[in-house]
């Protein structure tokens, strides 16, 4: 397949991911409601993405977000510093201390357990990246005059606020005017359309955001919600959706947006909340590609797993121009991601690339 990609030479990063990166609260085995120590992690939809292919895959990746310059934003940098990713593109925003002019982003999380789901309790209004415009970013130097060969962004910091889903706008305009290949992963998040004006408002604005986008991510809710595409029936069927139906929507995807040159979303049957079968496909070039299956895949944490498939599936279509490796990739980089806690990755290529080969668990020594 031909993404028509920039050179690594002429570009300072391979990968860009634009939203919001958060302070995430774990109680690990616990609940939130009875927690009295927990453990902090950074995350975020788009951010992980970039972690994942700097940590797990080796390429030269950034954030671009911003913080409130406190404490807590820097304590959010020196966790992004230790994933690797550059944080040169951060934009720091003044506050007034208590958080009326702009915070940073919370997000309690705990895991879940078997028939326990995973609980997430997030406090992310009036962040600083929320609040961001396009003049915050100089996105001709940042995609002009330094270089990226590609741009990753989402539906999460699209619905954060009124003006978060035009900044999106504003940075994928111009990241295709200077030829960085775009990808974006729906993640429709009811709660959060919801307090900008819906599902109507989500379609609005992600229909003009897939007009520009290349490789388009998400699962049948998404595709349902944000872009307003029917397949098989009502929204409880949905839910039940057969791999010809995945196939129907993905092929609908394809051709009501032409620009697209890859569409791939994540097959998940929930068992228990530490027990799912998981796989993948991709569309692209006219065919369907399906990974591997995962059946009976034990979790540890789930959160995060869409995100780190989103990078194997760019790391394959990035190194190795093929939408079939390119899948395979996301779908083992996902599940060995929920195996270990927190968002973001802690899997290496190595690992990856094992699963692939038909690895299995036993020791290593």
């Amino acid at each position: 397949m031909d993404l028509k990609l920039k050179s690594k030479q002429e570009c300072r990063f391979d990968a860009i991911s634009l939203g919001e990166v958060m302070l995430r609260l774990d109680p690990g085995e616990g609940r939130i409601r009875t927690a009295r120590n927990f453990r902090a992690w950074e995350g975020g939809g788009e951010y992980n993405v970039a972690r994942g292919l700097r940590r797990c895959f080796g390429l030269r990746t950034a954030i671009l977000t911003a913080f409130a310059d406190n404490e807590v934003g820097k304590l959010m940098e020196d966790f992004i510093l230790q994933g690797g990713v550059d944080t040169s593109l951060i934009c720091w925003m003044k506050t007034d201390g208590i958080g009326r002019v702009c915070r940073n982003g919370i997000n309690f999380t705990e895991r879940g357990f078997g028939i326990r789901g995973a609980v997430g309790c997030s406090d992310r209004a009036n962040t600083a990246i929320s609040k961001a415009r396009p003049k915050d970013f100089d996105f001709d130097y940042i995609f002009g005059e330094l270089g990226a060969r590609w741009l990753h962004t989402g539906g999460i910091y699209a619905a954060l606020s009124e003006q978060s889903n035009q900044t999106v706008l504003a940075a994928i305009k111009a990241a295709k005017k200077y030829g960085t290949v775009v990808s974006y992963d729906l993640n429709y998040r009811p709660s959060m359309w919801n307090a900008i004006g819906g599902k109507e408002k989500a379609q609005k604005i992600n229909r003009e955001i897939a007009e520009y986008v290349d490789v388009m991510i998400g699962n049948e809710e998404d595709f349902t919600a944000c872009l307003g595409f029917e397949i098989e029936g009502n929204d409880a069927d949905l839910k039940e959706l057969s791999l010809d139906g995945y196939k129907k929507m993905i092929n609908l995807a394809a051709e009501t947006y032409p620009n697209f040159k890859a569409v791939a979303t994540t097959l998940r049957t929930v068992k228990t909340a530490t027990v799912n079968d998981w796989s993948a496909i991709c569309w692209a070039d006219g065919k369907i590609y399906k990974s591997k299956e995962y059946q009976g895949l034990e979790i540890l944490d789930r959160v995060g797993g869409g995100d780190s498939f989103a990078s194997g599936l760019i790391y394959g279509l990035m190194e190795k121009q093929d939408a079939e490796a390119a899948v395979n990739y996301g779908a083992a980089h996902g599940a060995l991601a929920m195996t270990t806690p927190g968002d973001t990755t802690m899997a290496d290529k190595k690992e990856v690339e094992a699963i692939l080969g038909g690895g299995g668990a036993r020791v290593k020594r």
